[in-house]
């Protein structure tokens, strides 16, 4: 196996853990073992599991921006923001543990430079597009933007929870249709 391979199980492993149980009582010992590694294993990779958790962050944040950044079709900003939603929620859909590490374990104050990683990339594009937006004049163009996109981010993020936790029968694009029309209600 190799060391990406082996580093993408300790990822998987502890984003699961740390959705179900919280940062502080994942241990390393359950990483390793839900991963099938020593835990040595998970030290040589990442040295402690501070180090493990924020290259856990770097890898999930990348992947969140990269798919939000492909959802951008670049049309319109209305067109491209209702495109950046569906790619969110189906980020999520994909990847549940990691929303719900990122509702419950971001936010604290050990983790900023990832806050200020995810604000950049993802919310980044969030952000873009409603500039595009403005300045074609499909929405206000007085709308704070940043306040806006970590708006849209966080209520994508929560609705997806709650649709994989509640109602994981609901097909997707009902949810995004829902979102939609409600941001479009909004910032117009």
């Amino acid at each position: 196996m190799s060391r990406q391979d082996t580093r993408l199980k300790v990822f998987t492993a502890a984003v699961e853990l740390i959705a179900e149980q919280g940062y502080s009582a994942t241990t390393v010992d359950a990483i390793a073992e839900r991963a099938g590694v020593a835990k040595g294993t998970v030290f040589y990779n990442f040295g402690s599991k501070e180090g493990l958790f924020s290259a856990l962050l770097d890898h999930s944040i990348e992947r969140l921006a990269g798919a939000l950044a492909a959802a951008d079709t670049g049309e319109s900003g209305v067109a491209a923001l209702d495109s950046v939603v569906l790619g969110q929620l189906r980020f999520f859909e994909e990847h549940g543990p990691f929303a719900r590490v990122l509702l419950a374990e971001m936010w604290r104050t050990a983790w900023q430079e990832a806050v200020a990683r995810l604000r950049e990339s993802a919310l980044g594009v969030y952000a873009a597009v409603l500039r595009r937006a403005a300045a074609a004049g499909e929405i206000r163009a007085d709308l704070d933007v940043e306040t806006a996109a970590t708006a849209l981010f966080g209520m994508v993020l929560t609705v997806a929870i709650e649709r994989r936790a509640l109602y994981p029968e609901r097909p997707i694009e009902q949810t995004h249709q829902t979102l939609v029309e409600l941001l479009h209600g909004r910032i117009r």
